[in-house]
């Protein structure tokens, strides 16, 4: 409980800070370059094969119904509000926040983060608001990105590999999706990234100490990650599905 709590305070404290002079805009370009560089073409590799599992389950699924004009509209709602935003934050957690928290854990256990305190330097203005916002934005671009080859793959699998119709699977993406749908799955792609660096902040920040604790650190930063991205997916799109006129039952 201690440390959800820390958690949460962290995030309040880094919330506070960005609005706070001065702000370290150098440093948060390099964290986001380096975030991006290290997590586009994981997004991508991973964004192809969910793409095309989900369009051929789904065209497997409608031929059954005889629902097969839908198959479009089905992937890209698929592709769009549930694939894209979890595949970049997870990919993002794993890469970036993962290295992210072997850095700060790393100054953590050199006793940098306990000397800028004695300096008058406050090291969430410094190190971690940049480090956030860095994952934030990293997420929102990689989140298009990845929505764009997850449809673009599952076009090419649906056409090539289940004898699909072009026109029909492009036609089917006015019927159900709407401009609602992308812009559920940019929030979550922003939420997400806020809680991928805020954990991974929080853990480099406490890390034990020794090369064991960083190493401890990277895995439970990871780890947790993954479970709060899940878990808050869930909260999001049941409250957009209840929400939102014509999503809910």
């Amino acid at each position: 409980m201690t440390a959800t709590g820390d958690v949460f305070a962290l995030a309040l404290d880094t919330t506070r800070a960005t609005f706070r002079r001065p702000f370290a805009a150098r440093e948060a370009l390099e964290q986001f370059w380096f975030v991006v560089s290290v997590s586009w073409i994981p997004a991508i590799l991973v964004a192809i094969p969910f793409g095309a599992v989900i369009a051929l389950q789904l065209g497997t699924l409608t031929v059954q119904v005889g629902a097969q004009s839908f198959t479009g509209a089905a992937s890209v709602l698929a592709v769009v509000q549930q694939a894209a935003p979890i595949v970049t934050s997870l990919v993002i957690a794993g890469a970036g926040g993962a290295a992210i928290c072997a850095d700060l854990g790393s100054r953590r256990i050199r006793d940098e983060i306990d000397a800028m305190r004695v300096i008058g330097v406050n090291p969430v203005q410094r190190l971690v608001v940049p480090r956030v916002l860095a994952c934030i934005g990293a997420a929102v671009l990689l989140n298009g990105l990845v929505s764009v080859v997850g449809v673009v793959g599952g076009y090419v699998f649906n056409v090539m590999v289940q004898g699909g119709t072009p026109g029909a699977y492009l036609s089917s993406f006015t019927a159900l999706a709407q401009i609602s749908d992308l812009w559920v799955g940019e929030l979550k792609a922003v939420v997400f990234g806020f809680i991928a660096g805020i954990v991974a902040c929080h853990r480099g920040l406490n890390t034990a100490p020794g090369p064991k604790g960083v190493g401890d650190s990277v895995n439970q930063s990871v780890v947790i990650t993954f479970l709060l991205l899940f878990f808050v997916n869930f909260v999001i799109t049941t409250l957009y599905l209840q929400l939102v006129p014509g999503k809910g039952a």
